[in-house]
C-alpha cells in the first residue's frame, strides 16, 4: 500500500472520511487531557499507584460492560450508539473541571469510570461499523491502517500539546478542548449514511435484554468454534502487557528524564514517542504485509519481538533521546499487533457476530492491561527501580512472541 491508497480512500469514500475526521478530533482531545490528568495525580499523591488506578478505571469496566456493549452494537444501529456515547462524554469531561478543583481525588476516578463505560460502547461499534463503510477486504485493511496511524498521530500530537498547553494556559484549556471535540465528533457521525443490516428484523431492544446473556453465550460459542478467531483475539491479550507503559513512561518523565523543572513535559515527550512509534509501525508493516493473511499472522509475532526489544533497551537508556528511540521501536511493534489482529478479525467474523467478537477482543486486551499496569504501579511504589520494571515488561513480551512465532497458533 502507498500514500495514494490512503488518499484515495479518504477522497472517494465519504462515509469513511466522516468517521476518520470524527476520530481525529475526539482522540486529539482525549490525549490532550490524559497527560494532564496523570501529571495532576502524580503531583497530588506522589505515588505510581495513583496513575495505575486511573488507568484501571479508564479500562477495566470495559470487561464488565463489553458483553452488554456487544449486544447493543449487534442489535442497534452502531452509528447511533457512537453518537450517544460522544454526547454523554461531553457532560463527563465538563464535570472534570469541577472534579479537579476538589481537595479529594475520588471524583476524578468516578468520572473516569463513567467515561470508560461510554468508550466501551463507542469503540466496538466503530470497529464493527468500519467494514460496512468499505468496499472490499483490501480497502478495509487500508482503513484499519489509516485509523491506527491516525490514533497514533493523535497520541503523539495530543500528548505533546497537552503538556505544553497545560504549562502555558492552564489545565482547564485541555478539558474544554476535549469536551468540544466530542461535540464535533457527534456532528460528523450524524452525517454518515450507511445501511446497517444487522439492526433490521429485531424487536426493539428492551432493558432486560441487556441482562439476557443468551446472545453473549452465542458469541462465545461462535468464537470457540473457530480456532483462528480465538487465537487472534489472544493477540490483544498479549499486547495488554504493554499497558505498563502508562506507569513506566509517567515515572520516567517525572523522575529520570524531566525537561527542566517540568515532569509533565518529560512525560509528554515520552508519550509522544509512543505515538510516533504507533504511526510508523502499521504504515511500514502494512506495506510489507500487503493484505496477505499469512503475513498478517507472521507480523503479529514480529510486533511482539519489537516490543520486547524496545522495553529491554529502554531499561538501559542513558538519556531522554535514547529512551525516545526505544519507546518508538516498542510501540511500532505494538501498533502492528493491533492493526494486523483487527484486520484478521474483521475478515474472519460474520457481520451479525462482529460486535460481540470485538467486545471480547477488547476485553481480553483490557484484562491483561489492567494486570500489567497494576503490577507496574505496585512494583514502583514498593521500591523497585522503574528501569527494572521496564526490563520486566520486555521479558514478559517474549512469552507471546514465542507463542505467536509457532505457525500453528493462528494458522489457517
Amino acid at each position: 500500500m502507498t500514500l495514494a491508497d490512503y488518499w484515495g480512500l479518504i477522497r472517494t469514500n465519504r462515509n469513511f472520511r466522516l468517521l476518520w475526521l470524527a476520530q481525529i478530533v475526539s482522540e486529539l482531545g482525549d490525549w490532550l487531557y490524559a497527560v494532564v490528568i496523570y501529571s495532576l495525580l502524580l503531583e497530588r499523591t506522589g505515588t505510581a499507584m495513583a496513575v495505575a488506578s486511573a488507568v484501571v478505571l479508564q479500562v477495566l469496566p470495559q470487561v464488565i460492560t463489553s458483553p452488554m456493549a456487544g449486544v447493543i452494537n449487534d442489535r442497534l444501529r452502531r452509528r447511533s450508539v457512537m453518537i450517544f456515547a460522544d454526547l454523554v462524554r461531553v457532560v463527563i469531561v465538563l464535570g472534570m473541571l469541577l472534579a479537579i478543583r476538589q481537595d479529594v481525588i475520588w471524583p476524578i476516578y468516578i468520572l473516569l469510570l463513567f467515561e470508560t463505560v461510554m468508550w466501551g460502547l463507542f469503540e466496538p461499534g466503530r470497529s464493527a461499523l468500519l467494514p460496512n463503510l468499505t468496499r472490499d477486504g483490501r480497502e478495509t485493511l487500508v482503513a484499519n491502517t489509516l485509523s491506527s496511524t491516525t490514533w497514533s498521530f493523535n497520541l503523539a500530537i495530543g500528548s505533546t500539546l497537552g503538556g505544553l498547553l497545560a504549562v502555558w494556559l492552564g489545565r482547564d484549556v485541555a478539558f474544554l478542548i476535549n469536551a468540544i471535540s466530542f461535540v464535533v465528533s457527534a456532528l460528523l457521525l450524524a452525517r454518515i449514511k450507511v445501511e446497517e443490516p444487522h439492526a433490521e428484523g429485531h424487536p426493539p431492544l428492551a432493558f432486560h435484554d441487556l441482562f439476557n446473556f443468551t446472545p453473549v453465550l452465542e458469541g462465545f460459542r461462535y468464537i470457540r468454534r473457530d480456532r483462528r478467531l480465538a487465537a487472534t483475539i489472544l493477540a490483544k491479550a498479549g499486547l495488554g502487557i504493554m499497558g505498563a507503559n502508562y506507569v513506566v513512561l509517567s515515572i520516567y518523565g517525572e523522575r529520570i528524564f524531566p525537561i527542566g523543572s517540568s515532569a509533565m513535559l518529560g512525560m509528554s515527550v515520552l508519550l509522544g514517542a509512543r505515538g510516533l512509534g504507533a504511526i510508523l509501525g502499521p504504515v511500514i508493516g502494512s506495506y510489507w504485509a500487503g493484505g496477505e493473511r499469512a503475513r498478517l499472522r507472521r507480523g503479529i509475532a514480529y510486533g511482539f519481538l519489537m516490543g520486547a526489544a524496545g522495553y529491554l533497551f529502554l531499561s538501559q537508556a542513558p538519556n531522554l533521546w535514547t529512551a525516545v528511540a526505544c519507546v518508538t521501536v516498542a510501540h511500532s511493534g505494538g501498533s502492528i499487533i493491533w492493526v494486523f489482529s483487527t484486520a484478521l478479525l474483521q475478515g474472519l467474523a460474520e457481520d451479525r457476530f462482529r460486535g460481540r467478537v470485538f467486545s471480547a477482543d477488547y476485553a481480553s486486551n483490557i484484562i491483561a492491561l489492567t494486570a500489567s499496569v497494576q503490577a507496574a504501579g505496585l512494583a514502583v511504589d514498593a521500591g523497585s527501580p522503574v528501569r527494572i520494571v521496564a526490563a520486566g515488561v520486555g521479558v514478559a513480551l517474549l512469552i507471546p512472541a514465542l507463542l505467536f512465532s509457532r505457525r500453528h497458533v493462528i494458522s489457517s
